[in-house]
């Protein structure tokens, strides 16, 4: 079941204006490491006794339910969502004009994005997130307020969009935030990798964070190809420079390739491509469709059962695996894919879009598969979805 990351809320006394703060529970707060003025102390479940010395700190403000004694006069809210969705070590950003409350950050997600702007300069026929060309530059401030609510010891943390290079010097200056507050973070970027085709910019991002890497998409071995799929002509000649761009900056790259019909008829064709051609990739990333977005309104040019490209990815990821270029699989569930794949497979839908389907509950597998994401239908289900009964050894 998805995880929901909004909900309604009651606010009483609450500040106007929209601000981010952190959820902080009893253990979070005897640890020392929640900065009160910016979070909401978490009072559901506590024990009835007596919560004043504990109360009259300078809390942002408190997360109550019904039977919740809240001290007179100060900021509380009710969630009116699911009791889970907010837990201790969240952050939440408040928005009292829609009474609205959204979940920003997820303690233990495996899906955490710092969202940097609607825009884009590709128009991808599979495109997740459509692209809005909006002034969105406030962004980066909201941003870098989050990062610093952020767990210090959070393991992994994704920058994405649209394209967050358009935001020029302010994508380096996020992450040069980012080195601040979370350097032993996993930060990767997901970028088309086009604005790289000027040195500098690549060279702007050496050295900023000790754990930053690239996930740039390459969906051809050619021109045309990548073109096509982005929609726009001479994508693949600006990626690809700026691939070899980041690989001067000493900057780690992983090629994704999203699994549409026209990339998986020439997908072993691209795997020796990028052996040749790009040899210093850390990781290639070979991912089902999302459908969603763009995808839906071209469905009959991308779709292809997972079942019909089991030739191409047993050949691409024995090439890849062979010659030492680390692969994996994404969003492919397991029962689509053959058995030999399975060590290749990750766990890679996001927490709160990652459901299963009803065949699945006897499944022996389950534990070990991403599933499937949640707003999958029939006419992108592939024929081979089953329950496992048994795993040979």
């Amino acid at each position: 079941m998805s995880l929901a990351l909004a909900s309604r809320a009651v606010l009483t006394n609450w500040p106007s204006h929209s601000g981010q703060y952190k959820v902080t529970g009893l253990l979070d707060f005897s640890s020392g490491n929640a900065a009160i003025e910016r979070s909401v102390l978490d009072l559901r479940g506590l024990p009835e006794c007596d919560l004043e010395a504990l109360t009259s700190l300078p809390w942002m403000g408190f997360l109550a339910n019904h039977q919740t004694r809240v001290p007179p006069g100060r900021a509380w809210m009710l969630l009116q969502g699911p009791p889970d969705m907010a837990r201790s070590g969240d952050v939440l950003e408040v928005q009292p004009v829609a009474s609205r409350v959204a979940i920003r950050y997820r303690r233990g997600g495996n899906g955490n994005v710092l969202f940097a702007t609607e825009r884009c300069d590709n128009y991808c026929l599979m495109c997740s997130q459509p692209p809005r060309q909006v002034a969105d530059g406030w962004r980066l401030s909201k941003l870098r307020e989050l990062v610093e609510l952020i767990d210090a010891d959070e393991v992994s943390l994704a920058i994405s969009g649209g394209e967050p290079t358009l935001l020029e010097q302010g994508l380096a200056d996020l992450v040069r935030h980012c080195a601040v507050h979370l350097p032993r973070t996993q930060l990767h970027v997901l970028s088309n990798g086009r604005a790289f085709s000027d040195p500098a910019y690549a060279n702007s991002f050496a050295g900023i964070h000790p754990r930053l890497s690239w996930g740039i998409p390459l969906y051809g071995d050619n021109f045309a190809l990548h073109d096509y799929v982005v929609q726009r002509v001479g994508a693949f000649a600006e990626t690809l420079r700026g691939l070899y761009a980041l690989e001067r900056a000493g900057q780690r790259v992983e090629i994704r390739v999203v699994l549409v019909k026209p990339t998986v008829e020439r997908l072993a064709a691209l795997a020796r491509f990028i052996y040749h051609n790009l040899p210093f990739v850390d990781h290639v990333a070979l991912m089902g469709i999302e459908p969603i977005g763009f995808a839906k309104a071209n469905r009959e040019a991308l779709w292809i059962d997972p079942v019909d490209m089991a030739a191409a990815l047993l050949d691409s990821v024995r090439y890849l695996n062979r010659h030492l270029i680390p692969v994996s699989l994404y969003n492919l569930p397991l029962c689509t894919i053959p058995r030999e794949l399975w060590p290749f497979t990750k766990r890679s839908i996001s927490d709160w879009k990652q459901d299963y389907l009803p065949e699945c509950a006897s499944c022996v597998v389950k534990e070990q598969c991403g599933g499937f994401f949640s707003w999958v239908t029939d006419e992108w289900r592939s024929r081979s979805v089953k329950s496992i009964s048994e795993v040979c050894r």
